[in-house]
């Protein structure tokens, strides 16, 4: 995109959208919900833009001449005033010669005046050397005006609603988990597992990242806490089944296990608080670009992300954290997994209700699967804890699961709760319709057990 380009749409065509505004309601209707005052270099322009938008979104029509004299009579300062008249009869003598051009044209002009703003905006932001938020002004920039869709059309488009796999899905290792959210989490979907620290949050998204990669999924677990090295020594012990403060001995074992795992794991390490969602965004394309599209992405954890919006109240930084990381698997069209703490309270309850988690309000707002991990100190003695439905868009919530987890090698059976948790539990068993449209013959041949015990990744013949 050149200067010239950026610069085409100046007084002239901005004085011809005014004009289509006022008098074309149906052009109004068509684009109200993406022109901004800040499109407009004129300060009288800007009252006008306003003015129109404002009338509109409480009458539902263009204002009249004589309805914008009325308001004009508001303008305390003479020289805006005679600088609005000035404006309203250029736009209203303006020729429609022009109008099918610049209705066509509108999108750019977006564009355009946000890419300057863009622009403008990232020289402070080059001087403190935030380059993710530069990509992040320039890439929205870009975006401005492109989304075209209508929606689902309920009576055209049923033949979409009820064909087979309409919601894809990734299946978590767990059936009674992947009962209640019809087969998995679905692509754009955020799901969130709350806990007190040391309970076993990581660990969960260890083993989803790990099932999924068994099934031949691709996966980019984010790591903001612990080192890239550590992590992977985690997903060692869970793809042999030997304990993490042992897999250093084997080795071996561990490069023997390797070759058969079916799809690809990249684990990335960002600093606490050095990286945005933007940051996140930019390593998935750059992973794509070398050829690894992701199917998963677990991010270990979300609240650890600095937030776009810097120096606001904390409780505006975690909305802005949360609504880009739900914003961005929609836009990938991917299931992103994390994790967040609970308060104090929380970490002392047999079942962690949503009131436990910190901020949860929001948070559960924002996800479409949410449950808690509940680990008081004797279950970590005895190796149980609790899965809690705090929130489920796709199915029920408020259903407790008995958990027996090993922390050593992240694996986690699922039971009933108040079930003997000694009598026989399988994990999910997927088949092919679980897989995305991409590669699902290649489960064919055999389905995939996972069992409690050192061998449970082993396929059946």
């Amino acid at each position: 995109m050149t200067l010239n380009s950026i610069n085409q749409y100046g007084h002239d065509f901005q004085i011809k959208v005014i004009s289509s505004l006022l008098t074309h309601k149906e052009f109004l209707t068509n684009i109200h919900d993406i022109i901004s005052t800040e499109y407009f270099e004129n300060q009288a322009q800007k009252w006008v833009i306003q003015e129109v938008l404002r009338y509109y979104d409480r009458y539902h029509t263009t204002p009249s001449l004589d309805i914008l004299k009325v308001e004009l009579q508001k303008v305390d300062n003479d020289v805006l005033q005679l600088s609005i008249k000035e404006q309203l009869k250029l736009a209203f003598v303006a020729s429609d010669d022009d109008l099918k051009y610049v209705q066509e044209e509108f999108t750019n002009f977006c564009r355009n005046q946000q890419l300057k703003k863009a622009l403008m905006s990232s020289v402070d932001l080059l001087k403190s050397g935030d380059f993710d938020g530069i990509r992040f002004l320039v890439d929205n920039a870009l975006k401005a005006g492109q989304d075209k869709n209508l929606g689902h059309e309920y009576i055209k488009d049923i033949e979409e609603r009820y064909r087979e796999n309409s919601r894809r899905v990734l299946p978590t290792p767990w059936k009674k988990i992947n009962d209640i959210l019809q087969g998995g989490l679905g692509n754009g979907d955020f799901g969130l597992i709350f806990g007190s620290p040391g309970g076993g949050k990581s660990w969960s998204l260890v083993a989803l990242g790990g099932y999924a990669v068994k099934l031949g999924y691709n996966v980019l677990h984010y790591t903001l806490e612990l080192g890239e090295d550590y992590v992977g020594k985690r997903y060692d012990a869970f793809f042999t089944g030997i304990n993490v403060t042992d897999i250093s001995n084997y080795k071996s074992t561990v490069e023997e296990t390797i070759p058969s795992l079916e799809g690809k794991l990249i684990i990335k390490e960002f600093p606490t608080g050095r990286a945005t969602m933007s940051t996140i965004e930019s390593h998935i394309k750059k992973v794509e670009g070398m050829g690894v599209k992701a199917d998963l992405v677990i991010i270990d954890y979300v609240d650890l992300l600095s937030s776009r919006k810097k120096n606001r109240e904390r409780k505006e930084e975690i909305d802005d954290i949360y609504g880009s990381t739900k914003g961005l698997a929609r836009e990938l069209d991917i299931p992103i997994w994390s994790v967040s703490q609970v308060n104090r309270a929380g970490a002392k309850d047999e079942i962690i209700e949503g009131d436990k988690a910190a901020g949860s309000y929001d948070k559960l707002m924002i996800t479409d699967f949410a449950m808690s991990l509940s680990r008081k100190k004797e279950d970590k003695v005895k190796g149980t804890g609790r899965y809690h439905i705090m929130k489920n868009r796709y199915g029920m919530d408020g259903l407790t699961f008995a958990v027996k987890a090993d922390t050593s090698t992240g694996h986690f059976e699922v039971y009933n709760y108040n079930t003997d948790l000694d009598e026989e539990e399988t994990y999910a068993q997927p088949t092919k319709t679980n897989k995305f449209d991409t590669d699902a013959d290649k489960f064919d041949k055999a389905l995939l057990r996972q069992k409690y015990d050192p061998g449970f990744f082993e396929l059946e013949k």
